[in-house]
């Protein structure tokens, strides 16, 4: 992936300083970067910390460099998977609007599929929400369906298609694949919380920063193409653990103190349903991830408490408005709504 799209990234962003931060890796990886890419700044970390805590460990180290170095520490942070292939302008479309937007703390392109080049990505598509009962989904991504892009968020409305005026879209939630975040709001929201280890951190980050009054957008004008997938495909059980127990620690560290104990039992009842979903289609691995996720998520629920308190503490806007207050199951699953604009929030 490195040799893949690492030559994307240096030739698209021009000014920027294109860092690779080795989360522990042992199969030459770095030896290959000093040998190809001799302009490359290296991280090196002493072994695997996660992708939260990798990416809290590596800009850390970051800082440490430029101090040593007498560098003038940077503005923004880009933080961006091994699997995204750059386009011309991506990254100085992103910056430009940040420095013109000093109420957005972060900010992400819009991601297509990198082996399907017509169709959005996954993990980003064109910006991130999460419905009443904390299930994410996408401008362009409900569930696992991923539709088509032939330009249908590109713009607000007719007369900005005819201007040329491509859309921003407020969400809850900028995609980890290729996030841009402003360092002083990385270092005052504390960056990832490495406890979750992978998965559904950068909705926990992004929501911090929106109750605390700060947007979060997309930009469409930028495009990225993700491969995904790379690490932990769909369907592995260990993915699925992560994500239903990140999911509850999401709501557990976030949501409102009135709607908290309601919800925590509507979803219990929701991932008993997944979990016979599972076992009814043969899946065993991932019927047992879903209740090893909901007794670790009890386990660890304690030392989250500080964490909850601190973030209703700073919250300036709560409910955030970019929660919506549909079930996104009932749609998908009962209404059979399989696009985003037919989702009517």
């Amino acid at each position: 992936m490195m040799r893949q799209f690492l030559p994307y990234v240096v030739l698209h962003s021009t000014g920027a300083d294109v860092v690779v931060a080795d989360n522990g890796s042992n199969d030459g990886s770095t030896d290959m970067l000093r040998r190809e890419f001799p302009a490359v700044r290296i991280v090196q970390l002493d072994r695997n910390y996660g992708f939260a805590e990798g990416y809290n460990q590596a800009l850390d180290a970051l800082v440490r460099q430029y101090r040593a170095e007498g560098l003038t520490l940077p503005e923004y942070y880009v933080l961006l998977n091994s699997d995204v292939e750059t386009t011309p302008d991506w990254l100085c479309v992103l910056t430009d609007f940040m420095d013109l937007h000093l109420d957005v703390a972060a900010c992400q392109p819009k991601l297509r599929c990198q082996w399907n080049k017509g169709a959005f990505e996954y993990a980003g598509a064109c910006g991130g929400y999460i419905d009443a009962f904390g299930y994410p989904y996408c401008r362009g991504r409900l569930m696992r369906v991923v539709e088509d892009d032939y330009g249908q968020y590109d713009y607000l409305c007719d007369k900005d298609r005819m201007e040329g005026k491509m859309a921003v879209y407020d969400c809850l939630w900028a995609t980890g694949a290729c996030l841009m975040i402003r360092r002083k709001d990385w270092e005052e929201s504390g960056g990832l919380d490495g406890r979750f280890f992978a998965h559904q951190e950068e909705i926990d980050l992004c929501w911090r920063l929106r109750s605390r009054g700060r947007r979060v957008v997309c930009l469409t004008q930028s495009m990225v193409y993700h491969q995904g997938g790379g690490t932990l495909p769909q369907g592995n059980p260990h993915k699925d653990f992560l994500n239903f127990r990140n999911n509850l620690l999401l709501l557990y560290k976030n949501l409102p103190a009135e709607s908290l104990n309601k919800i925590m039992f509507i979803r219990f009842w929701l991932d008993a349903l997944a979990s016979l979903q599972f076992l009814l289609v043969g899946q065993f691995g991932s019927f047992a991830a879903v209740w090893r996720a909901r007794a670790e998520f009890r386990r660890m629920r304690k030392e989250f408490e500080t964490d909850r308190q601190e973030n209703l503490g700073k919250a300036l806007v709560s409910p955030v408005p970019e929660q919506s207050d549909i079930s996104l199951l009932w749609r998908y699953y009962v209404k059979g709504v399989r696009r985003f604009s037919d989702l009517g929030v």
